[in-house]
C-alpha cells in the first residue's frame, strides 16, 4: 500500500460534542487510518457549544479571511484548529457566526431553517480550505447530513481542479434522519462556477430535498458508500443496491471496521 491522503469531512467528533454514532467514528475511525500509515486531515463545524478555551481551539489567520457567496450574500469564513493530543490528531473547525457560532450542534435536537445554507458555506468552506493548504486528497470521507453535498460538489463544482480532480469520494449512510427537508428553493443555491442551469435542474427533478433524496443526492455522486449504522432507512438500502455503487455493509466490531474501510479505500482509488 503506497502512502496516500484521507480528508475526513464530518457533522461532529467526540470529544468536542457529545458521543453518537457519528461522532465516536468520527473520532477513533481517522486516528486508526492515520495509525496505518495514511496522511489525514479532518474537518467539522465550529459550533458554539464547543467550548474554545476548554478545548484550546485557536484560529488560523493565514487560512481565515475568505468570503464565501451564497445567494448573493457574503459570509466570511473563518478556520480554527485544535488538536487530539492522545490520538496526535489535528481538528479544523469551519467557523461563522451567523451559521454557527451561535448554534448548536444538531445532535440537540434542534434544527435549523437556513440548514441548506449552513451545509453549503461548511462543503466550501472545507474545499477551499483544502485548496489553500495546497494539500491534495487522494479519498474523501463524509460523516453526517451536512456533509451530503460534497460529492455533488466535487464531482461538479472542482471536477477540473487540480485539487480534486483525482479525488474519490466516500460517503457514510448513518440513521441521524434530518427531520426538516431544506427549502424549496435550495437548488439554486447551489450555483457556483461549474454549476450551472444543468446541474440546478438535474437537482431540482428530484424533488424536495428531504433526508432520502439528499442521502441519494449523495450516493449518485459517491465513489462508494458505506453502511455506518447497524440499521438505516429500507428505502436507501434498496437504493445503493439499485446504484451497484461500491459499498461496504455495517461492522460492529471496531478493528474489523478499521480493517474493512481501509482497505475499501485502496479498492476504490486504484
Amino acid at each position: 500500500m503506497s502512502p496516500k491522503r484521507i480528508l475526513y469531512i464530518t457533522q461532529e467528533i467526540y470529544p468536542y460534542l457529545p458521543e453518537t454514532p457519528v461522532s465516536c467514528t468520527s473520532r477513533y475511525l481517522p486516528q486508526a487510518i492515520q495509525e496505518k500509515g495514511r496522511e489525514i486531515r479532518t474537518f467539522m463545524p465550529k459550533y458554539g457549544n464547543i467550548n474554545e478555551r476548554r478545548n484550546q481551539l485557536h484560529e488560523v489567520i493565514r487560512l481565515s479571511g475568505m468570503n464565501l457567496i451564497i445567494d448573493d450574500t457574503d459570509h466570511s469564513l473563518i478556520i480554527k484548529v485544535a488538536s487530539l493530543q492522545p490520538a496526535r490528531m489535528q481538528v479544523y473547525f469551519i467557523d461563522n457566526e451567523d451559521f454557527f457560532e451561535n448554534r448548536i450542534n444538531d445532535a440537540n435536537g434542534v434544527e435549523y431553517d437556513d440548514n441548506d445554507e449552513r451545509s453549503i458555506f461548511f462543503i466550501r468552506g472545507v474545499i477551499e480550505t483544502i485548496k489553500k493548504l495546497r494539500w491534495i486528497p487522494n479519498v474523501v470521507h463524509c460523516h453526517g447530513w451536512i456533509t451530503a453535498l460534497v460529492p455533488f460538489y466535487l464531482k461538479k463544482g472542482y471536477f477540473d481542479d487540480p485539487c480534486f480532480k483525482n479525488t474519490k469520494v466516500v460517503y457514510s449512510v448513518y440513521d441521524n434522519a434530518l427531520e426538516a427537508p431544506f427549502h424549496e428553493n435550495f437548488a439554486e443555491k447551489l450555483r457556483f462556477d461549474a454549476i450551472g442551469d444543468e446541474e440546478i435542474a438535474d437537482v431540482k427533478k428530484r424533488g424536495v430535498m428531504d433526508f432520502e433524496n439528499l442521502t441519494k443526492l449523495a450516493i449518485d455522486f459517491s465513489d462508494g458508500v458505506i453502511q455506518s449504522a447497524e440499521s438505516i432507512s429500507p428505502e436507501i438500502a434498496r437504493y445503493i443496491g439499485e446504484k451497484g455503487v461500491e459499498s461496504l455493509p455495517y461492522y460492529p466490531d471496531f478493528a474489523e471496521m478499521v480493517e474493512k474501510t481501509n482497505a475499501f479505500y485502496d479498492k476504490i482509488d486504484a
